[in-house]
């Protein structure tokens, strides 16, 4: 299979109309935002400090409004896209691939241990009082030593990384409290991990439901309880984020997309797609062309 292509440090310069520095990160202090309209992968992490106005963010399958003084975190497996949503908007964004970080770390899986990374209920931070300072200084820091040629510039811009990770952690723990969200009920929370493991290769209800021992009716009554979105739509709106992501890949046909997510052929995807979308898949590729 080949490799699915995703938004590249030197797509986010040229994006921002910054310039590659041809290396593992990438701070972009910006007054606007250059929306991408369709969702999207990345192939490095971003911490994304919004200093004034605000913007919203689109992860997953869920929007949140973003008012300054925020944080984002957003890991690579997070589709996402970003629209407006405030005519002021000023931010900073660290970009950085796992590699960099972990250059001369022992522990590979470091950035796995924090679950604000990919975890759609905790990707926004807003800040309040002294947090807010440390913040802000830490991305005046890193745009300080970035582009300096400095002996040591990237082992500094590294470590204010860490720094970022660990108050972003350090927050959480003193300031937000473990209360449920309007979407933590124990069985969503359920079945939204059985569907982030199994919604390329199980596409039914039925499957759904008889992992939480429920009837399908039971379960997608549950969920639309909780959430305003049946389990159904749930299951087919994941399918549909995944597959525009990928159609959006030219180097894939559309047939190995639709193996790619379990469909019997290329003509049962391309009604699925239509049916949710109001149009095909090759005029959905066209349209973002």
């Amino acid at each position: 299979m080949k490799d699915l292509k995703t938004f590249s440090l030197s797509r986010y310069s040229r994006l921002f109309s910054v310039p590659d520095n041809n290396k593992e990160y990438l701070l972009v202090t910006s007054a606007g935002h250059p929306y991408h309209d369709e969702p999207y992968r990345a192939e490095c992490y971003a911490i994304v400090y919004i200093k004034e106005g605000g913007v919203r963010l689109n992860a997953g399958l869920s929007s949140f409004d973003v008012d300054a003084p925020s944080i984002i975190t957003l890991g690579p497996s997070v589709i996402r896209y970003f629209t407006k949503c405030s005519d002021l908007l000023k931010m900073d964004v660290i970009f950085f691939k796992n590699t960099f970080l972990m250059e001369r770390h022992a522990d590979l899986f470091f950035l796995f241990k924090y679950d604000f990374f990919e975890n759609s209920d905790l990707h926004v931070l807003p800040l309040k009082g002294a947090y807010h300072n440390k913040f802000k200084k830490l991305y005046e820091l890193i745009q300080l030593t970035q582009g300096t040629g400095s002996y040591h510039e990237a082992e500094l811009v590294r470590n204010y990384i860490f720094a970022l990770v660990y108050e972003i952690d350090a927050y959480y723990r003193q300031h937000i409290p473990q209360a449920p969200t309007s979407n933590s009920h124990p069985l969503f929370l359920k079945f939204r991990q059985l569907l982030r493991s199994n919604y390329k290769r199980e596409h039914k209800l039925d499957f759904y439901a008889g992992q939480l021992h429920l009837t399908p009716k039971s379960l997608s009554a549950a969920i639309k309880k909780q959430t305003g979105r049946s389990a159904g739509q749930w299951i087919d709106d994941t399918i549909i984020l995944e597959a525009k992501v990928l159609l959006q890949n030219k180097t894939l046909t559309v047939s190995q997309i639709s193996n790619m997510l379990n469909f019997s052929d290329q003509s049962v995807f391309g009604k699925f797609f239509r049916a949710n979308t109001g149009m095909s898949p090759i005029e959905y590729r066209k349209k973002v062309d």
